[in-house]
């Protein structure tokens, strides 16, 4: 009579049965996983209100259009050759935040004209005051910017804070042009 035996060092019909197990209950959990996974994404109602496009074309010059991105208002202005000189002639000491608060820039840049636009004539704005989150009011003030009409801040036309408790300047969403006369914002 003859007694088959096996060493420790060998595989037997047990351990391939525990190894395919466990490989079938890994791929059944990724299977069951990834459903779970795939609806953290943004869906695509998000993804389009990440980014719009706009049109330059219609807009004058010192006229301001209000345009949607992300739940918030963004004031897309054509400056005059008037209110780009006025802006270009506030010296940096003067003013109260002397940050450019421009998405494009780094933090470090410095609230010059030239460092809150990337076209001269065109001011591209987040429209919501830095003190309590109001909508600002254009061509208001004492600065012919804008009016925070709820506790009176006031910012130049470049859009950086000159008077009021408004602690910033108005922010500059990141936003690049397509074309001569198309912007993309986000």
């Amino acid at each position: 009579m003859s007694v088959a035996t096996t060493t420790a060092d060998e595989p037997t019909r047990r351990d391939f049965i525990h190894i395919a197990a466990a490989s079938a209950g890994g791929v059944g959990l990724a299977a069951l996983a990834w459903p779970i996974i795939d609806q953290m994404n943004p869906s695509a109602s998000v993804l389009a209100l990440s980014s719009v496009e706009f049109d330059l074309s219609p807009v004058q010059a010192g006229q301001q259009v209000t345009v949607m991105w992300r739940g918030k208002p963004v004031f897309v202005r054509r400056r005059t050759p008037k209110e780009i000189a006025e802006a270009r002639a506030v010296p940096l000491a003067s003013l109260p935040d002397q940050l450019a608060r421009n998405a494009n820039l780094p933090d470090s840049a410095q609230a010059t004209d030239q460092d809150r636009t990337i076209k001269p004539e065109w001011l591209i704005l987040v429209g919501i005051c830095t003190h309590l989150g109001c909508i600002p009011l254009d061509h208001q003030g004492d600065f012919g910017g804008y009016l925070c009409p709820c506790h009176g801040s006031q910012y130049d036309t470049a859009g950086r804070i000159r008077r009021g408790p408004a602690p910033e300047n108005l922010y500059v969403p990141p936003y690049s042009f397509l074309s001569p006369t198309r912007i993309k914002i986000g």
